[in-house]
């Protein structure tokens, strides 16, 4: 993955670092385990190409190929009333759908809050946390996990997961996707969280 592609192809008006790894146990628990290494107002995207403990939905495992998938997590300081967060997960879902949509003019579904699908099978997964103070975010995670060039799943999940390579028959650039989403989250972070 290039990650200098990334970077030039993201307005990165809000998202202060980006991080590359070859390999995390998780972007999401590494996110959480390193955050106080950051100042507020920094915000951080962390990318690997293979993780070996991945994180779903009420704790499942997120099984990944590596070198095949996207698997990030964006870290960020809203310090903001929870309030602004009502149906937060279903609007990145969104910003990934139109992404797709605008690269690919593929269509993906909203399973809510949290999944994406393509022919009824999941395609990609959106983990949020968030840490908070009394009623104020500190600290909000965002993760994402979406299946893009991954051709062999495990049998437990053949079929009910699937990825746009399966699905379409192609091979995809995981840095453009990573690039449309980024900027996507970007206008939907100002908006809600920052009112800009």
């Amino acid at each position: 993955m290039n990650i200098n592609n990334i970077k030039n192809n993201t307005n990165r008006n809000f998202i202060n670092i980006i991080e590359y790894y070859q390999q995390l146990n998780s972007t999401h628990i590494f996110a959480k385990q390193t955050s106080t290494k950051l100042k507020e107002k920094t915000s951080r995207l962390i990318i690997t190409e293979n993780q070996s403990n991945g994180i779903g939905t009420n704790g499942k495992k997120w099984y990944s190929e590596p070198y095949k998938n996207i698997m990030m997590t964006l870290l960020i300081f809203p310090n903001c009333n929870i309030s602004k967060f009502k149906n937060f997960t279903i609007e990145i879902a969104n910003c990934i759908k139109t992404a797709i949509k605008d690269l690919y003019n593929c269509e993906l579904n909203i399973k809510e809050p949290n999944d994406l699908l393509i022919n009824n099978k999941k395609i990609c997964g959106i983990l949020t946390e968030a840490k908070t103070l009394g009623v104020t975010v500190k600290e909000l995670y965002i993760s994402i996990g979406f299946n893009v060039n991954q051709e062999l799943f495990p049998e437990e999940i053949i079929n009910v997961a699937t990825s746009l390579k399966k699905e379409l028959k192609q091979d995809f650039i995981r840095e453009d996707i990573i690039a449309h989403i980024i900027n996507n989250l970007e206008i939907l972070i100002k908006k809600l969280l920052f009112n800009t």
